[in-house]
């Protein structure tokens, strides 16, 4: 059945203007934008959304990992809430939208209820997690899964996570009380720039996310055996380029020829010694498999590990595979894909479906309670860079579907 809308809508200049002042903050010669988590730049930023969120009538608390929560009152009194949110800690060279638009299209959300006095009958959220560029520790301590060995969340300058979190009025021994369950977020939605360029070719207006996919990433190592590369006949090296290469290939052809939505690269490769009349020796490289499919991702390393064995076998090398990172996939709730599509049938908003192969804090979220994402285009499929730009109009169209999308929610939540 088609939702019949209230008559509230986002202020598309206001937001702008939002972003626009963020995007001054840690503003770069070229036009980018260099926020790191934790940075001057950083702090500045949080204390500028704090005293929007005030200013949109919301009560405003950082929680001891660093995460901003922003709560508009609800009518109704121990109710979980409906959140909302994103982060807006930039890579070194980043654009203006990349998480920043989740929070302030949020934050609009709050100024449309605030001015047009309306109670929704749950609270209302909007969360600014903590440092989603490098270690995703707000989100992931959010869902009680941040690790609580300190030393993995040193910086690259050697800050430790304690010096990081007393900055923005968090506390590292009082991590867990940053956990949050059902009982208080009964659906989280995020808002974000798609960071790709499906929609931009689909020629659509919105992207309805149907899950966020698992990684898994490994570092392989492959030892052959160095020799002079002019006195050493080809039927007696162990060459562990030649091994190297081969892999590669299986891992692109069972990334295109696997049935499924998997993408597997080998993006980071280091030959040693190195030497152009040199047998390689030793070669380290890195794999990293994506898909909404947990199960996909465990045959592709499966078969990997298989075709390497044989590879090893064939060059006399050794080729062993050490796992550095496994996430979890993290599937959207069907019945919030169906709300956000009716919202954008309403809005008369083309729209299509697809699952984000980038890490949101939406996934940590997803974990423990109701999940979808909303995209909206990037042009030419470019982030993490000073050329990402989504239009204003695509930006107030992304917020308008997110706040229709919290009212609908309120009422069947």
């Amino acid at each position: 059945m088609m939702l019949t809308l209230p008559k509230l809508k986002v202020n598309r200049d206001r937001l702008d203007l939002s972003i626009t002042e963020l995007a001054e903050i840690g503003k770069l010669a070229n036009g980018g934008v260099c926020r790191l988590a934790f940075s001057d730049a950083d702090i500045k930023a949080r204390e500028l959304v704090k005293i929007w969120m005030k200013e949109a009538g919301m009560t405003v608390r950082t929680d001891a990992v660093g995460n901003i929560i922003g709560t508009y009152a609800g009518k109704e009194e121990r109710i979980a809430a409906l959140a909302t949110g994103s982060h807006i800690d930039t890579v070194p060279i980043g654009g203006r939208y990349d998480g920043c638009l989740g929070v302030l299209a949020g934050i609009e959300v709050a100024r449309v209820l605030q001015e047009s006095q309306t109670r929704l009958r749950h609270p209302f959220e909007v969360i600014v997690f903590s440092d989603e560029e490098n270690s995703v520790i707000g989100c992931k301590a959010i869902a009680g899964n941040a690790p609580k060995d300190p030393e993995r969340y040193r910086r690259k300058d050697s800050t430790d996570i304690q010096t990081c979190l007393q900055r923005v009025g968090g506390d590292w021994d009082k991590l867990d009380t940053a956990q949050r369950d059902r009982s208080e977020i009964a659906a989280f939605v995020e808002l974000h720039v798609e960071q790709g360029g499906v929609l931009e070719a689909k020629n659509k207006q919105i992207g309805i996310v149907t899950g966020i996919v698992g990684q898994y990433r490994y570092m392989v190592q492959i030892v052959g055996r160095p020799n002079h590369a002019g006195t050493t006949p080809m039927n007696v090296r162990k060459d562990a380029l030649v091994a190297a290469s081969q892999l590669v290939l299986v891992i692109n052809r069972l990334g295109v020829e696997t049935i499924g939505d998997q993408v597997a690269t080998v993006g980071h490769l280091t030959v040693s010694p190195n030497g152009t009349n040199v047998v390689p020796a030793l070669v380290n490289l890195s794999i990293d498999l994506r898909d909404l499919s947990e199960e996909n991702l465990q045959y592709l390393i499966t078969e990997i590990e298989k075709e390497a064995m044989a590879i090893a076998e064939n060059t006399g090398t050794e080729i062993t595979f050490d796992q550095k990172l496994h996430v979890l996939p993290t599937l959207a709730k069907p019945e919030l894909m169906a709300t956000i599509a009716d919202v954008c049938k309403k809005l008369d908003l083309s729209y299509d479906y697809l699952p984000s192969r980038a890490g949101h804090d939406a996934q940590e979220v997803g974990r423990f309670t109701d999940m979808a994402m909303i995209f909206v285009p990037s042009r030419d499929g470019i982030s993490h860079s000073e050329e990402e730009y989504t239009s204003s109009e695509q930006c107030a169209q992304g917020a308008e579907v997110l706040l229709q999308t919290i009212l609908a929610m309120d009422k069947s939540y």
